[in-house]
């Protein structure tokens, strides 16, 4: 089946995080594809804006649609093929923030705790996620930035509730890299993300009104001149 495709949608133009003559990267928004899905309505993303700018630009890495943060793309088929490789072989450091439900331990600066656990597509309930002893292995970092309290939480009817919650801002470095692996260990370790309508219970995941989820850093050696690259983006939460 063919879709008609979407209306041309005057936007402003992309400003790049990171531009070279081999490497793009971008701050993906909350809520945006990071490659058309399926549907007439599904085929607004970041790469079909990037491509509208730069036409060379080619797809390396994906966020979850709620996620926002960095994405990083190739605009020549070897550099697409080093950066991908890179990414399997955990040569690219991520580095992400989010704020979750509960008081998470302090620790001191550089003393990462670990979440050991694989993960599994729970298949007849997909895209969800699951902690199983026959998924695959994944790892995940992280550590308490602060803490602090949220009220009048929504719920799915739209009627706020006043509860008191406390909540953690952790950053966190994931070692492998799977679908929804963050938001699952989050949850495994009985602190799920704020604003996760997939994993968290309704209060916690309808309100606020986006995945509190950021990727804020990437850090990686360029495929063609060796040199060592560190992109940022700005937390928006």
């Amino acid at each position: 089946m063919q879709f008609p495709s979407p209306p041309l949608i005057p936007r402003t133009p992309l400003i790049p995080l990171h531009e070279d003559e081999h490497l793009l990267a971008f701050d993906k928004p909350s809520g945006l594809l990071c490659v058309p899905g399926r549907g007439p309505d599904k085929q607004d993303c970041l790469s079909s804006r990037v491509l509208a700018q730069w036409p060379d630009a080619l797809v390396v890495h994906r966020l979850d649609m709620a996620t926002s943060g960095i994405v990083l793309m190739a605009r020549n088929l070897p550099a697409q093929r080093a950066m991908s490789s890179a990414f399997a072989e955990r040569l690219v450091h991520k580095t992400y923030e989010a704020v979750v439900a509960g008081a998470l331990p302090w620790a001191s600066e550089d003393d990462w705790q670990e979440i050991d656990a694989p993960i599994l597509l729970d298949w007849p309930n997909r895209p969800i996620h699951i902690i199983d002893p026959g998924g695959k292995p994944s790892v995940t970092l992280w550590k308490t930035l602060c803490r602090s309290s949220t009220t009048n939480l929504t719920g799915a009817d739209g009627a706020e509730a006043s509860l008191a919650l406390e909540t953690t801002r952790v950053s966190l470095r994931p070692v492998t890299g799977r679908t929804h692996q963050l938001r699952v260990h989050l949850r495994h370790l009985g602190h799920p993300i704020l604003g996760d309508a997939l994993y968290a219970p309704e209060f916690i995941g309808l309100s606020p009104d986006r995945l509190m989820l950021h990727a804020k850093s990437l850090e990686f050696s360029h495929p063609v001149t060796g040199e060592h690259i560190a992109i940022r983006s700005a937390v928006p939460f």
